[in-house]
């Protein structure tokens, strides 16, 4: 975080009164706790100011949140409390009044967010055609180009240059896999969010399943030695590609770190979505794609370990394929081959790619 300057504590006072501020005092002193100082644990360290506006003394806490595991490792996470606290703090009585939230600028100066809304984001345009549109045509064709197969090899490459970047965060790493059960957008989320009953899907299969992938997240959740640089949605709806190989690709989530695994099996399952679309199982190009995939990222990255850790996170990407939600006009019988999938993976010990017919019975 920059130094903040008098000047730039009497600035930003001086735009969010919009009169002219003289800052008396600032100081980490006089915190308002006093006792035996038993609470070992803190957020951030709050800054003490007193400052006068038209003459008329005010006093403020100017504070900030510091990284920790409990939620806190991703600027978006403290972005996220501290925009939540300003306007929760004032919608309770007795609570004590927020005068603003706001950030610094890496100039030093610091911004109000108080009066935001909403938040969005500005991106550039990149042109290209999704990678979806190369699995159905090849759905839909039942085969392959050499471009195709070019293709699975840069991905698979591309994910393995991107995983060589690690990361030393052991709690980071026991946080994303947490997140990988209990995240809205992840395994509990997806069956929060299915119907009741839905053709063969019922509460007590999701539990089933649920129950599984708790079982997997004690297998793996110490395994911090994994962490490393991610995307977090890897799927063909994320890709463009333009000529040949060359691609692009849209929307990371969830952080910048995490199991890599993550990733691997977000491609992967869409050769076998798309396959089983066509003919209900593993086979034929789609079926060689899954298995070329396989095999280079392997090569590239000599990673065997991820086949002890992958099956909660097929778990949750078949949640996502089944999901009538997300697609209410599969197929029954293309719904229940993923059910058969995603419970066969999580009883396995380890999965095997070139078992994956077994896995579907």
């Amino acid at each position: 975080m920059p130094n903040i300057t008098l000047q730039t504590i009497t600035d930003y006072l001086s735009t969010l009164y919009e009169k002219p501020v003289r800052v008396l005092s600032m100081t980490e002193e006089g915190r308002q706790e006093a006792g035996d100082d038993l609470k070992g644990f803190g957020y951030g360290s709050p800054l003490f100011i007193e400052y006068e506006v038209d003459g008329q003394g005010k006093k403020a806490v100017l504070e900030t949140m510091s990284p920790s595991a409990y939620g806190h490792d991703h600027f978006s996470d403290r972005a996220q409390a501290i925009l939540w606290e300003h306007g929760a703090f004032n919608r309770l009585p007795r609570h004590v009044r927020s005068l603003d939230s706001g950030a610094f600028l890496s100039s030093g100066r610091i911004i109000s967010t108080g009066n935001a809304e909403e938040f969005f984001l500005l991106t550039e345009f990149v042109v290209g055609s999704g990678y979806f549109k190369d699995l159905e045509r090849i759905r839909d064709e039942g085969t392959a180009t050499e471009r195709d197969f070019d293709r699975v090899h840069a991905l698979a490459d591309y994910l393995a240059e991107m995983h060589a970047e690690k990361n030393a965060a052991p709690s980071l790493y026991t946080r994303r896999i947490r997140d990988l059960l209990g995240h809205g957008e992840c395994i509990m989320g997806l069956i929060d969010n299915y119907p009741d009953r839905f053709e063969h899907i019922d509460q007590d299969l999701l539990k089933q399943v649920e129950k599984g992938c708790l079982e997997w997240r004690w297998r793996i959740k110490s395994r911090s030695h994994r962490l490393c640089r991610v995307h977090g949605d890897f799927h063909p709806w994320n890709i463009l590609f333009r000529s040949g190989a060359d691609f692009s690709v849209l929307d990371r989530s969830r952080g910048e770190w995490g199991e890599p695994a993550d990733d691997v099996a977000t491609m992967t399952i869409n050769y076998l979505f798309f396959s089983l679309q066509r003919s209900a199982t593993l086979e034929g190009d789609l079926g060689e794609m899954f298995t070329l995939f396989w095999e280079r990222y392997l090569e590239r990255t000599g990673d065997g370990e991820m086949l002890e850790v992958i099956a909660p996170f097929y778990a949750w990407r078949g949640l996502v394929i089944a999901s009538p939600v997300w697609y209410p006009t599969l197929p029954t019988e293309v719904r229940k081959t993923i059910f058969r999938f995603i419970l066969n993976v999580l009883r396995s010990e380890r999965f095997d790619p070139r078992q994956v017919m077994e896995y579907l019975r």
